[in-house]
């Protein structure tokens, strides 16, 4: 079964660092594009940033210059590493990833979201 898990979360103070990783298991033929969003307590979840599978990478405007997102294709992985965190970041933050299953000789098109990791920035 396809799945993802998310590790990376946590604590950290403003200014401070964290990076976190996702890991696609299961019957996988291929992965198009992966992505990390977010969703803050009384907000609607949002984008944080995406990634193709060849490398063209898109950000939401709030972490432009801050978050970098990246991917390793061939562990189906992907990662995102946050630098200079600020109170407004604090969030669970889910990875999405759509996903070409092969079972057999079939073929599905699915779009999966891991259980989400929680980072809270505060001092």
């Amino acid at each position: 079964q396809l799945q993802l898990v998310e590790s990376g979360g946590g604590l950290v103070q403003p200014g401070g660092s964290l990076r976190l990783s996702c890991a696609a298991s299961g019957n996988i033929f291929m992965i198009n594009t992966m992505g990390w969003y977010r969703q803050a307590p009384g907000k609607q979840r949002e984008l944080v940033a995406d990634i193709t599978s060849g490398g063209t990478t898109n950000y939401a405007d709030s972490v432009k210059g801050r978050f970098t997102i990246s991917r390793d294709n061939a562990k189906n992985t992907e990662y995102l590493q946050m630098n200079g965190l600020t109170p407004e970041d604090t969030a669970v933050y889910y990875c999405n990833a759509k996903v070409i299953e092969k079972t057999g000789l079939r073929y599905g098109s699915l779009e999966v979201w891991g259980q989400g990791t929680l980072v809270t920035v505060s001092s």
